[in-house]
């Protein structure tokens, strides 16, 4: 697995500056969001699939999984079922990055769709708010600097969801994205995969 950069402020800089501090823009949902991946531009935040509970638990690793909170049988069924959801859209490979969790990596790993790699700005942060601002703005130019001629999908938390999307996402959901010309970012839809 490959390891993914953040980019600078300074770097985001150099590009103009996209998509720091710019509002999303709601358009009319599509009925078939995912259909919209092969479309340059788009891109995928996808909510791990379940995992009981809530949290790790106290003094968990996040290079030892046995003491984090992991995929259910349940959780691993919905991970290979949103791989064959996007199979069926005529996606077979994709740019897969996920947050260091093992249930985000798991959750990617399969989807059976190409390599997975780690980004540590798709990780879960906590309630802090300095610390939850200087993420998201990383990640948000991080996405900005991104090719997305190829399916592009990132497998993270709710907590980054709702940072990015001002939405909840359910275990599993498929949230679908357009990056704009201008760096705006419009929602496409979003796809439960119950």
């Amino acid at each position: 697995m490959k390891t993914g950069i953040p980019v600078s402020r300074r770097s985001l800089m150099k590009s103009g500056g996209a998509l720091l501090g710019v509002p999303f823009a709601f358009p009319a949902i599509a009925s078939d969001p995912l259909s919209a991946l092969r479309a340059p531009g788009h891109f995928a935040l996808i909510r791990h699939a379940m995992a009981p509970g809530t949290l790790d638990p106290p003094g968990f690793r996040l290079d030892d999984c046995a003491t984090q909170r992991n995929l259910s049988v349940e959780g691993r069924t919905q991970a290979v079922r949103m791989g064959n959801m996007m199979r069926a859209q005529g996606i077979t490979a994709a740019h897969l990055y996920s947050s260091q969790w093992c249930r985000c990596i798991d959750t990617a790993t399969l989807m059976r769709l190409g390599d997975v790699t780690r980004q540590p700005l798709l990780n879960y942060f906590g309630p802090e708010p300095e610390p939850r601002t200087r993420q998201l703005d990383a990640l948000r130019a991080w996405i900005a600097t991104l090719d997305l001629a190829q399916p592009t999908l990132m497998v993270t938390h709710q907590v980054v969801i709702s940072g990015i999307f001002s939405s909840a996402a359910a275990s599993g959901e498929i949230v679908v994205l357009r990056r704009e010309a201008d760096g705006r970012l419009n929602a496409v839809g979003r796809q439960p995969t119950g």
